[in-house]
């Protein structure tokens, strides 16, 4: 047999109105303050019942409510025949409130059209019967005790309702708002991880490579030429990294001195290259830049060894085409940069001898196609890889261009010449949101 329900304890306040109203019907009824004369034949004791009755429905206003206008209605009636006090009337009055605001939607939108049908058909009864207009007394009487307290406790309820609704929709903006800085939050660190990997992963990769050279090489020179390299990578990734905490640091997006920071661009690929090709050399690995872009002449050969075309040989030692190519949105340049960085990073540390090769195209009006292929095979040779890698820069590639709608693969590739590690991204040249 399942346990029987606790009974729900009434309300502290419901007490304190149920004693009140009690109290005063004992006290008008010893004072013999009644509205009437009684029923004749009803005992003295009778007009005690009735604010009884109604104090104790008071304890049921909120628990519930709909059975205490129940009892309050039977109190009222037994009241009025036996004498009327005041205190079970006023009583009467609370329940009906009561039951509209603390009652179920159905009580709420019945009671109150119920309330106003039977003052109307009190006051028709009264007038009918008394055949006096002093009759419509009994319909004021009634609208005061029944209709006022049940449309104010369906206008409280509105409020309450309309109240409670605003604090929902608060607490739902407050939620949503967490998510949203929560998702900013993770989307700001993985924009930072990525940063961070790029920008010191390929200096790091040259200083493993170099540091290796100079433990195992006798030659005074080539190590100085190792130690050299090592320097020179070690400023530039301290470089980096102090532009990268001051975009961390700074206000805006900008420098705290108000200049804008300095962000890699497409034009900053012969001088990547040049750097490169001078740490991949030893193993037998060369990189040249082909630049297919709107304004230059027939995809220009841009290498350290080479002219080509009407370029001409810079202090990089990189061929400078003649055309200017379209502009492109700064975040299309950046991310394109880093993309050719990490590819050429990822065959510093695992490509065979051979030739790496960066191919920048566009149409006109179209989106920049970029394709980075590098040998691919097993390196002789113990060890395998030369620097070991965690997978976590073809990630960050992905999401570069997936960030700008665009996209990014990386796997191999049937080359001209055998099996190629290839890496092709494809990013729109507008820096419109992708689609969702």
């Amino acid at each position: 047999m399942p346990p029987l329900p606790r009974p729900v304890r009434p309300h502290r306040d419901d007490v304190l109105i149920a004693a009140a109203g009690l109290l005063g019907g004992v006290l008008l009824w010893a004072l013999g303050l009644r509205g009437a004369p009684p029923v004749p034949g009803l005992p003295p004791w009778a007009s005690l019942v009735a604010p009884a009755v109604a104090a104790g429905a008071e304890l049921l206003r909120r628990t519930a409510p709909l059975t205490g206008l129940a009892l309050a209605t039977a109190a009222l009636a037994l009241d009025t025949c036996a004498g009327t006090l005041l205190a079970t009337v006023v009583m009467f009055t609370d329940l009906v409130y009561a039951a509209v605001l603390h009652g179920g939607p159905r009580a709420a939108r019945r009671i109150p059209p119920g309330t106003a049908l039977a003052t109307v058909l009190g006051t028709l009864i009264a007038l009918a019967v008394a055949r006096d207009p002093q009759a419509l007394f009994v319909g004021v009487f009634l609208g005061l005790i029944t209709l006022t307290p049940a449309w104010t406790g369906l206008i409280v309820r509105h409020h309450r309702d309309a109240a409670q609704a605003a604090r929902l929709r608060a607490e739902q903006t407050a939620l949503l708002a967490g998510m949203d800085r929560a998702q900013a939050v993770a989307g700001e660190r993985a924009r930072m991880a990525r940063e961070l990997h790029d920008v010191v992963a390929g200096h790091l990769s040259a200083i493993a490579l170099h540091t290796t050279a100079a433990q195992t090489l006798d030659d005074p020179a080539a190590t100085r030429e190792a130690l050299g390299v090592i320097r020179e990578n070690s400023v530039r990734g301290l470089a980096e990294m102090r532009r990268l905490i001051g975009l961390l640091r700074a206000s805006g997006g900008s420098e705290a001195d108000g200049e804008p920071p300095a962000v890699p661009t497409l034009d900053g690929l012969p001088a990547l290259l040049t750097r490169v090709r001078a740490t991949g050399a030893g193993d037998g690995l060369a990189f040249s830049l082909h630049d297919g872009r709107q304004g230059y002449e027939d995809g220009a050969r841009l290498s350290g060894s080479s002219r080509s075309g009407n370029g001409t040989r810079t202090g990089d030692g990189a061929a400078r085409p003649g055309g200017t190519p379209a502009s492109l949105p700064a975040p299309v340049e950046l991310a394109a940069y880093r993309i050719v960085q990490e590819s050429v990073t990822n065959a510093l540390k695992h490509a065979t001898p051979g030739e790496v090769t960066v191919r920048l195209d566009r149409a006109p009006g179209g989106p920049l196609i970029l394709v980075v292929t590098s040998p691919y095979g097993t390196r002789r040779g113990p060890g395998g890889a030369r620097v070991p890698g965690s997978g976590a820069g073809l990630t960050g590639m992905r999401e570069r261009a997936a960030l700008l709608g665009g996209v990014c693969d990386a796997g191999p590739a049937d080359g001209p010449d055998g099996t190629v590690w290839r890496v092709r991204a494809t990013l729109p040249a507008t820096e419109e949101a992708p689609p969702t």
